[in-house]
């Protein structure tokens, strides 16, 4: 809304008698005027428009839901050419303030002040002239409050939107990218009872090697050995000289549950691809965590390559560095022969062979396999890894007779880079815990990676504990967990109950440490009617071997042990497993249970728990979409025969321990 007012000046002689000060008084009165009058006008419509506006706000959609209100049209100031386009809100503040700073009401026929005197029929000199049958200036300005100006800018009253809805609410959890080989992985069976494959099925496997299993009594593969060995064999199809076609095979990595068969998964391929080698060289190399795990693999290859001329050499330290460089190299009148083709090893004592065994060389590795590939990732700041790939890769001598297909290392995959043929160097990763981080799965510089997978919590872009599926990491399928709510005094009661009352002819336990291990094992010995054993680091690898062995033939029925037979050891007839120390990590829970129920036989893991660990335990298993843990109770009258002679044990435990503490002294 606008209105606009043009006075005339008053003339000299008005002014005159008026005087500066009675001029400006009156112009501030009539602008006074003005505005009064124009603020009843407006709230004279407002008035007349609640109703409407009432009416219109009852129909309008509901509050939650925002509606633009109607921008306001702009009039055009014809007075005011300065500003033909101003707002109407500065536009009504400049003309009051116009009004009353410039004009002066003028007496009925007095000339203007800014002229002088005129000629009858001439304009004045403050006006404009005006054409016959035009509206003047003053004559708009009074029309101005009453046009349809106003009502153009009062529409409809749009409701604000309404403030609210601070109640808490769940985070939306966020989603992991992963990249695409680990959000859509090869799916492997799980089952290993039912999912079974008969060996005739997979005809690429050598005569030789299915001769071999079937004299160790395997007709059928299990369903990860049915899909990666066909894979392996794919990627040496040509020979292990040269990839297919090539180009350098994919790496792979396998993530299957405890027990399903995964070091077979790799001899098999690895085996039948370096039948054919004429010269020995180190051509596979396996690397695993652990002395006892690499001795079970080494003992897997001695099966399958004793009827050939493949030689497995075994690397972990039990042996001097002088015994173990006499299997590996061989010295001669022109230098060194390899007389191994297969290297079974630790990380620590593969690398001290890397630095100070000559004529130890890796030139031509063809097979990197990695067992247990989440905890040798644990294990990369030894930097063991860059050393193997570093030694695996040749310095550029064209005077070499195998120049021709000399590994190089490329900084990019290109035309140029893969036009020369090179022998491959092929990554294995294999794991029942395998990580889905791909910042740790890069420190092993993998080459377009291939993933088979018995978990489904890798497709898409789930959370990595699994949503809506059966969890990030697979379980044997005959299994069955159950928990054990106890005090800590009560512990070894329990552990006592469960041998002895439930029947039990092989029973593993695993503590959190070597001391609880021992002590428990000190404990169970005093009270007697157990043969009992400890498996630690207390004892040396000869030692610990023979335990094992007996544990085996049945002539243990309790082994006490820590984490180091958590991994990979393959123990047969292992009934139970007994958490008496309740793992801190989902990861050595599964490693920890998957020493039972191996190979589709069944088996029941039991965990002790203490009241303030129940409920973080059980969380920490339910995200991770493990099987639902059982309740068992014991309650104090069927611990109560036991209790006599477990007082008389403790006693016997304490005086051992302060013998053992006078030992540690003298």
């Amino acid at each position: 809304m606008a209105l606009f007012y043009v006075a005339r000046y008053p003339g000299p002689d008005a002014a005159a008698a008026a005087g500066p000060e009675g001029a400006e008084a009156g112009a501030h009165g009539r602008a006074r005027a003005l505005l009064e009058r124009l603020q009843s006008r407006a709230r004279e419509r407002q008035q007349q428009r609640e109703p409407a506006q009432t009416e219109a706000a009852a129909s309008t959609e509901p509050a939650t839901r925002r509606r633009r209100r109607p921008r306001r049209r702009r009039r055009v100031n014809d007075a005011e050419p300065g500003s033909p386009e101003a707002p109407q809100g500065k536009r009504r503040k400049a003309d009051g303030e116009d009004a009353g700073a410039e004009s002066n009401e003028e007496a009925p026929g007095e000339p203007s002040a800014g002229s002088s005197e005129e000629a009858p029929g001439e304009p004045s000199a403050g006006s404009s002239e005006e054409a016959p049958g035009e509206r003047s200036t003053s004559a708009s300005a009074e029309a101005a409050p009453d046009g349809p100006a106003l009502e153009e800018a009062a529409g409809p009253l749009v409701p604000g939107l309404v403030l609210g809805g601070f109640g808490k609410r769940k985070a939306p959890k966020v989603q992991p990218f992963l990249p695409r080989w680990l959000a859509e992985p090869n799916c492997v069976r799980r089952n290993v009872t039912e999912d079974l494959v008969p060996i005739e099925d997979i005809p690429d496997v050598h005569p030789d090697l299915q001769k071999q299993l079937r004299a160790h009594g395997i007709s059928s593969y299990f369903p990860v050995q049915a899909a990666v060995i066909p894979a392996l064999l794919e990627s040496a199809a040509c020979g292990f000289l040269v990839g297919r076609g090539g180009y350098r095979p994919s790496d792979l990595c396998v993530s299957a549950p405890t027990g399903s068969g995964k070091t077979l998964a790799f001899v098999i391929p690895v085996v039948q691809a370096l039948l054919s080698r004429v010269v020995c060289h180190i051509r596979a190399l396996v690397v695993l965590p652990t002395k006892e795990l690499a001795q079970q693999v080494s003992k897997v290859f001695n099966i399958y390559t004793d009827a050939t001329p493949l030689r497995v050499s075994l690397v972990t330290g039990q042996k001097s560095l002088v015994k173990e460089q006499e299997s590996l190299v061989q010295k001669t009148a022109d230098g060194y022969r390899c007389l191994a083709d297969i290297v079974v090893a630790t990380p620590g004592r593969l690398v001290d062979h890397i630095d100070q065994t000559p004529g130890f060389s890796l030139q031509q590795l063809r097979f990197l396999i990695i067992d247990e590939a989440d905890r040798m990732i644990d294990s990369m700041h030894q930097s063991w890894l860059p050393r193997v790939v570093a030694a695996a890769f040749q310095s550029e001598d064209p005077a070499d007779p195998c120049a021709l297909l000399q590994r190089r290392q490329a900084q990019a995959v290109t035309a140029a880079s893969t036009c020369c043929p090179q022998m491959p160097l092929q990554k294995l990763l294999f794991s029942a815990t395998l990580t889905q981080n791909p910042e740790k799965l890069q420190q092993l510089g993998l080459h377009q990676p291939r993933l088979f997978s018995t978990g489904l919590a890798h497709r898409g872009l789930e959370d990595t504990d699994g949503d809506g599926d059966s969890g990030k990491y697979a379980f044997p399928v005959g299994l069955t967990h159950h928990y054990v709510p106890c005090s800590l005094s009560s512990k070894p009661l329990v552990v006592l109950h469960l041998v002895l009352e439930m029947g039990f002819s092989r029973v593993l336990c695993f503590t959190n440490s070597r001391e609880n291990s021992h002590r428990l094992f000190l404990l169970v010995q005093a009270f007697g009617g157990v043969d009992v054993a400890e498996f630690s680091s207390r004892y040396g690898p000869g030692q610990r071997r023979m335990i094992l062995k007996q544990f085996e033939q049945g002539k243990i029925q309790l082994l006490i042990s820590t984490d180091a037979t958590a991994r990979g050891i393959d123990v047969q007839g292992v009934e139970l497993v007994v958490n008496y120390d309740a793992p801190q990590y989902l990861r050595t829970y599964v490693h920890r249970v998957g020493r039972t129920a191996r190979a589709g036989k069944t088996g029941q893991a039991f965990t002790l728990l203490l009241k303030v660990q129940e409920r973080r335990f059980l969380r920490m298993l339910t995200e991770a979409g493990a099987p639902e843990l059982q309740r068992h109770e014991l309650s104090s009258k069927l611990l109560q025969p036991l209790v006599p002679r477990y007082e008389e044990a403790l006693s016997q435990l304490e005086e051992s321990v302060k013998e053992e503490r006078k030992q540690r002294a003298a």
